[in-house]
């Protein structure tokens, strides 16, 4: 019995090897005034990223009347289709999209009017796309402020006038959207909202507390069991530091969930970490990111994948 024992524990260890063996994580990001478009990392340990194509862009934007690919978002869908939404404006109502069966050749992009039907929308800030694999739908989500029409936080003279809250549409195909609906609006600025689906199948959300007067500028949690529910607008305690952070890329590995984040005032890469979903260690010092990476998505692929971006 014994033997058998020893044998199962030694099948179990092998299957969880080659499982981990075969998974990589890729990173979407900008870099510089976001003009040239998008960029690539991989990884295969959640700790050191190294640039793809030396470091040079897939593709480049179209759309938007300011042409930028700000906050690259990928998702693989079921069938290896990848996704990608972005900012292509400072101040615009519309995102972009493109998709591509192997993240070098891409569709053509077009515009998806999210905001159209607010005419004093102001922007359509750091769209994030999540598959939510029961209902097989994407949401996408994104902050936008209208003026006047949450309730005024205090805000510094430089950020005056932007209460930004986070709103989405849903599609199956990318082809029809929803109405544009409110997905996220809690006692403060929001901007920066990305899900991770955790072992358990609970969906955790990070978001950014955009207040400025006192400026808070740091990443906070909120979970839910189901992304129709919605998540609830009472959020954690700030899961970073004391420096200001954006952009927050949540990525399970292994055991833990990383969330990768822009030091955006010191012009480099942080990330945090959790093993229990409650103490967050900051391992900052551990993690090596491309030079110039700037606000993106962080999310596995088959080992295969980078191989081919590798080539």
């Amino acid at each position: 019995m014994r033997k058998y024992i020893l044998l199962f524990f030694f099948v179990v260890g092998c299957a969880a090897n080659v499982a981990a063996q075969s998974t990589a994580y890729l990173f979407s990001y900008f870099t510089g005034n976001s003009t040239d478009g998008l960029h690539l990392a991989y990884s295969y340990d959640g700790l050191t990223w190294k640039a793809l194509n030396d470091n040079k862009s897939f593709l480049t934007p179209t759309v938007g009347k300011d042409k930028l690919m700000r906050d690259p978002s990928i998702c693989q869908a079921p069938d290896g289709t990848f996704h990608m939404v972005w900012t292509s404006s400072w101040t615009d109502r519309i995102i972009g999209y493109a998709s591509s069966k192997d993240l070098i050749h891409w569709s053509e992009q077009k515009a998806i009017p999210v905001m159209m039907h607010e005419p004093t929308a102001h922007n359509c800030w750091a769209p994030e796309l999540f598959y939510d694999k029961p209902s097989k739908t994407y949401y996408i989500f994104w902050a936008t402020t209208i003026p006047g029409r949450h309730k005024e936080v205090p805000t510094s003279e430089s950020e005056k006038g932007l209460n930004h809250r986070m709103y989405y549409v849903t599609t199956k195909d990318f082809n029809t959207f929803s109405k544009t609906k409110m997905f996220f609006n809690p006692d403060f600025s929001v901007i920066d909202a990305a899900i991770v689906k955790d072992k358990n199948g609970e969906l955790i959300m990070v978001v950014k507390n955009e207040n400025s007067n006192p400026p808070e500028k740091n990443l906070r949690v909120t979970k839910t069991k189901k992304i129709k529910k919605g998540f609830p607008i009472e959020v954690s305690a700030p899961i970073t530091g004391s420096y200001w952070a954006e952009g927050p890329a949540p990525l399970l590995v292994g055991d833990y969930i990383y969330v990768y984040f822009d030091k955006y005032r010191e012009k480099k890469y942080g990330a945090v970490r959790t093993k229990d979903r409650i103490n967050w260690e900051d391992v900052s010092d551990q993690v090596s990111f491309p030079r110039g990476t700037r606000h993106g998505t962080a999310f596995p692929v088959d080992r295969r994948v980078v191989d081919e971006l590798l080539k």
